[in-house]
């Protein structure tokens, strides 16, 4: 799940510039708010191994209502700075680091 350039925002962190997305439209079972909300990080200048982040909360848009909190980029840069120190190297090439932050999440029934 590589961010696309359209629709990603940038941001520093730490003094290295990422630039990260969230998924517009929710996957259908975001939508039902069955799974949690993710979204995807990638170094801005040399792309290597995408950082997929697995929230605690439904997606904003999801189609029963539940309400969510909104991902902020203080909490985006939480995330790349708990990536790194658990081993992730966004300049390498490889498969995409998983950052599973989803303990609380309740599915809805």
């Amino acid at each position: 799940m590589a961010p696309v350039r359209k629709g990603s925002r940038g941001i520093v962190v730490d003094g290295t510039v990422y630039r990260w997305r969230l998924r517009g439209k929710p996957t259908y079972s975001q939508g039902l708010a069955w799974s949690p909300c993710t979204f995807a990080v990638e170094h801005a200048d040399t792309p290597g191994a995408t950082l997929v982040v697995t929230t605690d909360q439904p997606h904003q848009s999801n189609w029963i209502g539940r309400e969510a909190k909104t991902v902020l980029p203080s909490g985006v840069a939480v995330a790349v700075r708990l990536a790194l120190r658990e081993g992730w190297t966004p300049t390498v090439a490889g498969s995409a680091f998983h950052l599973d932050q989803s303990s609380g999440f309740t599915p809805s029934s």
